[in-house]
């Protein structure tokens, strides 16, 4: 099977060595930690006007919280355009010294949000 001209090859995954490196950093959103130190995030449900015009309608709010769990606090605070993904790593072994997989479980966690646009690296 040929590839059309406009198709363009998959960008490369970076390897483990290279992610460790990448220091993430979170977008611009509200977002609080709560007392027992979980964050909660404000996302909005639209991007678009369209979206945004039909909550106006509506009147609904065009955001919804996000009640993150102890392992995403925790890589949310510290992706604060400083840490990079090893130095992140290193606190959720600390902080969770008997969970199996902690990295691919972090790695996994940072590409997500990425993709959902919550942050960048």
């Amino acid at each position: 099977m040929q590839r059309k001209k406009n198709d363009q090859p998959k960008p490369r995954l970076p390897t483990v060595d290279e992610f460790l490196v990448f220091i993430p950093r979170r977008l611009d959103f509200e977002w609080i930690t709560k007392e027992d130190g979980l964050v909660t995030m404000k996302v909005p449900k639209f991007k678009s006007n369209f979206g945004k015009s039909f909550c106006k309608i509506l009147r609904k709010e065009n955001t919804f919280d996000a009640n993150l769990d102890k392992l995403g606090s925790i890589v949310w605070k510290n992706c604060d355009g400083v840490n990079t993904v090893k130095q992140i790593l290193e606190i959720l072994k600390t902080d969770f010294p008997d969970q199996k997989n902690i990295d691919h479980r972090l790695f996994s966690y940072l590409q997500q949000m990425k993709n959902l646009g919550y942050l960048t690296y």
